[in-house]
């Protein structure tokens, strides 16, 4: 069974979201070939949380707090989270890195507090183009991964989603070959098992991330050390998104 998790980003107003969900509802049938996650924003969690009850579809958030409660004006905890409805929360997405100046330190500490709450996570990682022209890809997922992974427990990666999403590749148009991205799955997968065993590094779930859509999806499909993928744009669109699903379910 694959993982297609959909990441809305900036994107939809609860009204277009209801909209969006009762398109997709109606066109969409629950698959067992395919594990469907959707990631709002914040505002659009209550009304997708209403239409998704009782459909095998689970619901994201795009962040979370790295502290549980106190004097943190605009963001929202874990609890918070899980009595919205929340499922999964994307964890260390490059725009939040950069753009919010998200350390590993913090995403170690946001990946704890999830999973105490009950969530589950999809912790991305990637390098920049400037990592991937000097050959640092394998340095920058061990670094990442290492830091983020810091202190949990082997059983508690049963909770945790890892996407590779080279930096590169997010929004651009561009995209690694199938042979690099399975190349790059497979080093987070040595990663986990030198850090926790290899039953641990066999089972955890890995989904590629980074410009998939209806052109390329064919060619991604069948990665040999991948489980799914992260989507991005290409979600905005119900009908290039219901493409990639059925892609992917063939």
């Amino acid at each position: 069974m694959k993982k297609i998790i959909a990441n809305f980003k900036m994107n939809f107003t609860p009204s277009m979201t209801k909209e969006y969900l009762i398109q997709l509802l109606a066109r969409y049938a629950d698959s067992d070939k395919v594990k469907l996650c959707l990631s709002f924003p914040y505002t659009s969690l209550a009304i997708a949380k209403f239409l998704l009850d009782k459909r095998k579809i689970s619901l994201g958030a795009q962040n979370i707090c790295d502290e549980e409660e106190g004097k943190n004006t605009g963001e929202i905890n874990g609890a918070m989270l899980k009595d919205a409805g929340v499922n999964y929360v994307i964890i260390g997405h490059s725009e939040r890195r950069k753009k919010f100046k998200e350390d590993n330190k913090s995403i170690n500490h946001k990946i704890k507090i999830a999973l105490k709450n009950g969530l589950s996570v999809i912790l991305c990682v990637g390098e920049s183009l400037a990592d991937y022209n000097t050959l640092k890809t394998f340095d920058v997922l061990t670094e990442q991964l290492e830091a983020a992974l810091k202190g949990l427990y082997e059983n508690e990666l049963e909770n945790i989603t890892i996407a590779y999403e080279p930096i590169w590749a997010i929004g651009t148009g561009i995209t690694p070959t199938a042979a690099e991205i399975d190349k790059a799955c497979k080093t987070i997968r040595n990663v986990i098992k030198e850090d926790f065993s290899q039953k641990a590094s066999e089972n955890i779930e890995i989904v590629y991330g980074g410009s998939v859509n209806t052109k390329n999806i064919s060619k991604f499909k069948n990665l040999k050390y991948s489980n799914g993928f992260l989507v991005g744009g290409a979600c905005l669109d119900l009908g290039a998104f219901l493409q990639i699903i059925s892609t992917i379910e063939k």
